[in-house]
């Protein structure tokens, strides 16, 4: 029996009604089919000089950050650390254009990104260090915890900044995440809830060519993770990750839509992860040396600094003076990371359960005794206790 033989077929409609058609005309959502530059464009006339040489300074400082953080992986005192290494315009921009009341999202990579905004240093690291779950106050920074989990801050974003609007908190979320972490679920979810919300979040990939040694291509057939923008109902943009001009008016601009009620935008960075994925990784298995060679030549500090020299806004004594404060910074965080923590034992239990549990309280007791016991020992000798 077809459709139109059952009862009531004179009543069928082979059109669907109208409410199934789009609430926004897709066009205007799709991003360009080139990654947007400024640096050696015309564009770049319009860009603040200071901006451009605060942007020069913190890429120095960061490449420098990076540097030496892998260095400490190799010292044995941090136990892993992904670099950043060729991404740090998207780092450093991502960090720039919030306002102190905004919310930062970082994943795993993007520890510079945190100390850009004005995290410590060594704060920033203590995760990966193994001291503690994060190594700073999320409130007071303004920054979420550095997340390991592949995603999972993306939804986060989306109620905290959804939340701040319902109470009429002029605040928006900046949340980052790799090209990996759109195959995700998290990336899907959060993404579908900004939009129809309207949430103030900026959805910010980093594109930076593979998924630990998963390459784009074998990770997603869309002409660019921005297309998947339109699917949800909202703008993307695809811009050149190694543009630090580019990526700081792109992100500026979706921010600045975001803090006007108009909703979320995707920004696509197009970049390229330089080191390995971690200390922990062999690039050399799933990538050859002459491709990350090519990406050299489009290094983002180079990039900034040919156009800032060019333009006769940076000479070889500035040039200087970028890289004697980013030696400082890192003297001065290696010194302090080769110090041994003070640890204090008994903050195993204070941050597992707003109310311990009975087995909680059991185990801190047994461990209280037995440092009491090591204590009388060391104080009294052998003989204590007898």
């Amino acid at each position: 029996m077809t459709v139109q033989e059952l009862p009531g077929a004179a009543a069928y409609r082979p059109t669907p009604p109208p409410a199934w058609k789009p609430i926004t005309d897709p066009a205007p959502l799709l991003p360009d089919p080139e990654p947007y530059r400024v640096l050696g464009t015309d564009a770049v006339a319009d860009v603040d000089p200071e901006l451009l040489l605060r942007l020069h300074a913190e890429l120095v400082r960061g490449r420098r950050y990076n540097a030496q953080a892998t260095a400490l992986t190799k010292q044995g005192r941090l136990a892993v650390y992904p670099s950043s290494t060729g991404q740090e315009a998207c780092e450093i921009a991502a960090a720039l254009v919030l306002e102190e009341r905004d919310w930062l999202f970082p994943s795993y990579r993007d520890t510079l990104a945190a100390v850009a905004r004005g995290l410590d240093p060594v704060e920033a690291l203590t995760l990966l260090r193994g001291d503690r779950h994060t190594g700073y106050d999320p409130r007071e920074h303004r920054i979420a915890p550095l997340c390991t989990p592949l995603a999972t801050q993306l939804p986060h974003a989306v109620g905290l900044a959804h939340a701040a609007r319902l109470k009429g908190d002029d605040v928006v979320a900046l949340a980052m995440v790799g090209d990996g972490g759109t195959s995700e679920g998290d990336f899907h979810e959060a993404l579908n809830f900004a939009a129809v919300w309207k949430a103030p979040v900026v959805f910010f990939v980093q594109n930076n060519g593979f998924a630990i040694s998963v390459p784009l291509a074998k990770q997603t057939a869309a002409p660019s993770l921005a297309h998947k923008a339109v699917g949800y109902g909202m703008p993307g943009r695809l811009v050149d990750g190694n543009d630090a001009a580019a990526v700081h008016q792109v992100l500026s601009e979706a921010v600045a839509r975001a803090r006007r009620g108009e909703g979320p935008t995707l920004v696509e960075a197009v970049t390229y992860r330089m080191e390995a994925h971690t200390n922990a990784d062999d690039a050399t298995r799933y990538r050859v040396d002459s491709e990350v060679e090519a990406w050299k030549a489009h290094d983002p500090v180079r990039l900034l600094e040919r156009e800032l020299t060019e333009r006769g806004l940076l000479d070889e004594a500035g040039v200087e003076q970028a890289k004697e404060a980013a030696e400082r910074m890192a003297a001065a965080l290696r010194d302090r990371m080769n110090a041994d923590p003070e640890l204090a034992p008994m903050d195993l239990f204070t941050h597992v359960y707003a109310e311990q549990t009975n087995q909680l309280r059991e185990q801190a007791a047994a461990l209280r005794a037995e440092l009491d016991a090591e204590q009388d020992h060391d104080e009294h000798g052998p003989e204590a206790g007898r």
